[in-house]
């Protein structure tokens, strides 16, 4: 476990940069006004991170982390007979979760503004799917690689959830809906010939 004055260091870091993303795009924010706005000094900084995007980095799994407890958390809750749709669910309902709790930081991982923020999201996202699915595979004949089968999940519910944002739709009905249309294309069996099954929690 980290020292205390460690995670106190780390967690100003982390509200400053996600405070100047309001005003400025990532590549503009510099690390010298970054640890004026945490009142750090950058020997301070230095000691910690290599640069600015391994403090967005960690950024990034500390909501990882907690995605990834929240979805275990539904799978032994809700899914305990090992459901591939509900499982699939479990995941799009953690993820939301996490990206509306902290949409604070979130809001400016849009790609046109924050090209590397964008990126960074949607590699993790991609990557937590095809791990997911990779354990899928272990126990049911797939179509296709778990790869193409997390690049067409991710597309689809990143521009699902985006053009929801566009048209002003609620967020309990972007949850909703995404959770229908998730099952839906996961129960037509267009990812296996058998969609009722898979692990009800993957193991390491």
């Amino acid at each position: 476990m980290e020292d205390r004055r460690i995670v106190k260091t780390k967690r100003s870091l982390k509200s400053a940069l996600i405070s100047m993303l309001a005003k400025e795009d990532f590549e503009h924010i510099s690390i010298t006004e970054l640890c004026r706005r945490a009142e750090i000094s950058r020997i301070t900084f230095y000691s910690h991170y290599n640069d600015k995007y391994a403090l967005l980095d960690d950024i990034f799994n500390d909501m990882l982390q907690v995605g990834t407890e929240d979805y275990y958390r539904r799978q032994k809750e809700n899914n305990p007979a090992g459901k591939l749709a509900a499982g699939y669910v479990n995941m799009l309902d953690a993820i939301l979760k996490i990206y509306y709790d902290r949409f604070d930081f979130f809001q400016h991982t849009n790609p046109e503004k924050n090209p590397y923020l964008a990126s960074r999201l949607y590699s993790i996202v991609l990557e937590t799917v095809e791990m997911h699915t990779m354990h899928v595979k272990k126990k049911l004949p797939l179509k296709y690689s778990p790869k193409k089968i997390a690049g067409f999940v991710c597309f689809g519910m990143f521009g699902f959830v985006n053009e929801a944002h566009e048209e002003n739709t609620p967020l309990d009905q972007i949850r909703e809906e995404a959770r229908v249309l998730l099952k839906d294309v996961i129960k037509s069996g267009i990812l296996t010939s058998e969609p009722n099954h898979f692990p009800a929690r993957p193991t390491a």
